[in-house]
């Protein structure tokens, strides 16, 4: 720690950590495992969530990255929409039966926004698997970390579920230690 983050440290001023995207692809060999030994099939629909941003700002990386999912989706075959959820954060909602192309354009996305300078907005990717009922595996851009989520019902969530994919898949994922970072997305728009 320098002299200045000491400073700012003792001012109470934070520096939020840059968007980490290293991670993010640690998914596509853990789908196998997924798959073959937990009976979690990937659903065809994943997405990236971002804060809402300065409207400028906003159009310009909003037509750029309209502009990439355009090109790289004659490839992949991959449909997206652009979403705000119900507490005004943006969805990049995108939908592929190739899950490798899914991982790839949410990295593209992700890429794209720290470029434009938005590292700092961007939240979260959202892959959905499905069981018996939904299952989803968040990766937080902050802390570089997966973690499951399993929503059971109306706002309540399997909780055991949650704990033994954890301890099931912690060698293939970076997964969140701090369970108290696991936050619910009950508003996702997929």
């Amino acid at each position: 720690m320098g002299f200045r983050d000491m400073f700012n440290s003792v001012l109470g001023r934070s520096k939020i950590p840059e968007a980490k995207t290293d991670r993010l692809f640690a998914i596509s060999t853990a789908v196998i495992t997924l798959e073959m030994n937990l009976n979690l099939k990937p659903s065809s629909v994943a997405a990236i969530c971002f804060k809402s941003m300065e409207m400028s700002k906003y159009q310009n990386a909003r037509e750029e990255i309209e502009q990439l999912l355009k090109f790289s989706t004659k490839e992949t075959g991959t449909d997206f929409s652009i979403e705000k959820d119900e507490y005004n954060f943006l969805w990049v909602v995108l939908k592929d039966k190739d899950f490798e192309d899914l991982v790839t354009n949410i990295h593209m996305i992700s890429q794209t926004l720290i470029e434009q300078g938005f590292g700092e907005q961007i939240l979260c990717a959202v892959y959905r698997f499905e069981s018996n009922g939904p299952v989803y595996w968040i990766y937080n851009f902050k802390l570089g970390n997966y973690y499951p989520f399993a929503p059971h019902g109306k706002n309540n969530r399997d909780n055991s579920m949650e704990f033994r994919l954890k301890s099931l898949m912690e060698k293939e994922l970076p997964i969140e230690k701090d369970i108290g970072k696991w936050y619910p997305l009950w508003s996702m728009p997929f």
